[in-house]
């Protein structure tokens, strides 16, 4: 069993030097050239940190030099509208992110004078910002000795000390937060983690890692007894739900409804069109239920019409196929306030409303 701080391959200082020296000197040959790597600006960090949730490096790029170029400042953030952020924000998903990013930015004004804080608990303050992404600030703008682990880091970590473990229990995370500790500079903390993310991301990968590339190889546990392949043990993946749901677009004199997803719906206080779940099977009762579920949102009334197209696509543990119809209003009026705004708008500008992946290909029909 792999020992509570780093492996014996690592354990005297000499050991843990030559495998930093030998890390960064691969790092300084193959590192990716990142926008927000050219920069000590805590701001940029902090939002390429947040894009990179849950994201890979190539849908988030186009989105940071969008916003880098909408908002270059913490400030230009904070006094942005929030529906901006939203629409700009599309395609990366997790939309909670966007309104937390606009939360911290705005406190980060208010409280800070526009200053981000230097040190890991004060950076915790700040809403959307965890333990990862405070060390990550913290280490790459102001090079503070924070420790960082995020999935790549996880992954090289868990070999490195051959941890057998699941990595995302408490005990797996306080070993990997230890062993991340303990091979840490005390001078270049940013580099260092720069560059430990950077060989889980192209040599340390989840599956056939290329160990033959590898330039610490020989101080990886799992590489010499041959178990690089088994670990990290990852829980089982829990199996997708199926859900069907249907998308109505009403029609009213060119125009076609829009409703805001309130609080605690998926994407809320995006846009959409009157969507739901769909239970009925057959034409016929998924039209009755379509009426129904369409006034019961909006108050209005609607006559179904054809099936527009069909979008598969997945949110979390979902699958969803949305059932994407057209229909005509009959009778009704729609609030613009409340808990869920609706409005009648004309197609030329939904370019002008955030809305979900599937919305805005649903738009582009239009």
């Amino acid at each position: 069993m792999a020992m509570d701080c780093v492996t014996s391959t690592l354990a005297t200082a000499t050991q843990r030097a030559a495998f930093r020296r030998r890390l960064l000197a691969w790092y300084a040959k193959h590192a990716r050239d990142l926008a927000w790597r050219q920069t000590r600006d805590p701001y940029r960090i902090w939002l390429s940190e947040i894009m990179l949730q849950q994201t890979t490096v190539a849908m988030a790029t186009p989105h940071f030099e969008r916003f880098v170029a909408a908002f270059p400042t913490v400030r230009h953030l904070a006094a942005a509208d929030e529906q901006t952020i939203l629409r700009m924000w599309e395609g990366l998903g997790y939309y909670r992110r966007a309104r937390n990013l606009h939360a911290a930015a705005r406190q980060v004004v208010a409280e800070l004078n526009g200053q981000f804080p230097r040190d890991v608990p004060a950076l915790m303050q700040l809403p959307g910002v965890g333990r990862y992404t405070a060390g990550a600030i913290a280490s790459f703008a102001f090079d503070v000795r924070a420790p960082i682990v995020e999935a790549n880091t996880s992954r090289v970590l868990a070999r490195l000390t051959a941890y057998e473990r699941d990595p995302a229990s408490p005990v797996g995370q306080r070993h990997l937060w230890k062993t991340a500790e303990d091979l840490l500079p005390s001078l270049g903390a940013g580099r260092f983690n720069y560059a430990l993310m950077e060989l889980g991301a192209l040599v340390c990968k989840p599956a056939q890692p290329l160990c033959d590339k590898c330039p610490v190889a020989r101080r990886c546990q799992a590489f010499q007894q041959g178990m690089q392949n088994k670990l990290p043990r990852l829980r089982a993946r829990q199996k997708p739900t199926a859900v069907r749901e249907a998308a109505i677009v009403i029609y009213k004199s060119g125009r076609v409804l829009l409703r805001q997803r309130t609080p605690g719906e998926r994407w809320e206080l995006m846009w959409d069109f009157p969507r739901f779940e769909l239970e009925s099977e057959g034409p016929l009762f998924a039209r009755e239920e379509i009426v129904a579920k369409v006034r019961e949102q909006s108050g209005i009334v609607c006559e179904p019409g054809n099936l527009l197209t069909t979008i598969r696509h997945g949110v979390t543990r979902f699958r969803i196929t949305l059932d994407c119809y057209e229909a005509q209003f009959r009778s009704g009026r729609v609030s613009s306030t409340g808990e869920a705004p609706t409005r009648w708008i004309r197609p030329s500008r939904l370019t002008d409303f955030p809305l979900s992946v599937s919305a805005r290909r649903l738009a582009s029909l239009l």
